[in-house]
């Protein structure tokens, strides 16, 4: 999407290169999967301002407010606070904005407690005001998008790995990758990547607690944890089930 790039087309003080826009959402190396969200998201050929589907309420707080809910966020997951919490968020709001409202709105979010962050890091929500392109006419005064970094896309994760061993069972689509010479010999590396999906789902649930700055130390990367195989299944069963 277009907003994600608008503060780097459109220079500021802050988030004015790619390092600096994505540095402060990521805390730890294998921890990048980001998720966004966009509002207000409207169809112009159904009618414009007469469209019974448009957002009519464009303020600083509506749209900071409606970038929590799930409904907006585009990846097919839930960030409701019983799924998981947020680990960094940053909003970038289009258009002309004043920042004592940007600071009204993310006192009321607070007060609200619209969302829930991890307990080992900063609970706060990064905000960088961008200009709107003049070659772009948009009805709405102001819009954002959101960049968040939220455990619940473990979920994911989970739901691709499920319908990986589905298909890893029946040995389904995989002639063609035999015929290749790095799989002519095993498929072993599917099955490593495998392990890695299930450690990346393991990190997302473990930073959810308090003591994760220690996690992993006792155990050294890439050994086997004993009964991890039926932890994996009964654990990624539960995760689709309620999805």
């Amino acid at each position: 999407m277009a907003a994600s790039t608008n503060t780097l087309r459109f220079p500021g003080y802050m988030n004015n290169d790619m390092i600096g826009l994505v540095s402060s959402l990521i805390p730890t190396p294998r921890l990048h999967f980001l998720m966004t969200g966009y509002t207000p998201l409207s169809f112009d050929h159904l009618g414009g301002e007469a469209n019974p589907l448009a957002v009519r309420k464009t303020s600083v707080m509506d749209v900071m407010r409606r970038l929590l809910q799930t409904k907006n966020i585009m990846v097919s997951c839930s960030t409701r606070k019983d799924r998981g919490c947020y680990i960094s968020i940053l909003d970038i709001i289009q258009g002309e904005v004043d920042p004592t409202q940007v600071h009204k709105s993310l006192q009321r979010i607070r007060e609200r407690q619209l969302c829930s962050f991890i307990p080992w890091g900063p609970a706060s929500i990064q905000v960088a005001l961008s200009r709107r392109s003049p070659y772009v006419k948009s009805p709405h005064r102001v819009s954002g998008l959101m960049l968040a970094n939220h455990t619940s896309i473990r979920d994911l994760f989970a739901r691709i790995a499920q319908q990986y061993d589905k298909l890893r069972k029946r040995d389904a689509f995989l002639d063609n990758y035999r015929k290749l010479p790095i799989f002519a010999d095993d498929l072993s590396e599917f099955d490593e990547s495998r392990d890695v999906l299930h450690e990346l789902i393991e990190e997302y649930r473990a930073s959810e607690s308090p003591d994760y700055v220690n996690w992993g130390i006792e155990r050294t990367p890439g050994e086997p944890d004993p009964g991890a195989f039926q932890e994996r299944k009964a654990g990624e069963a539960a995760v689709v089930g309620q999805g």
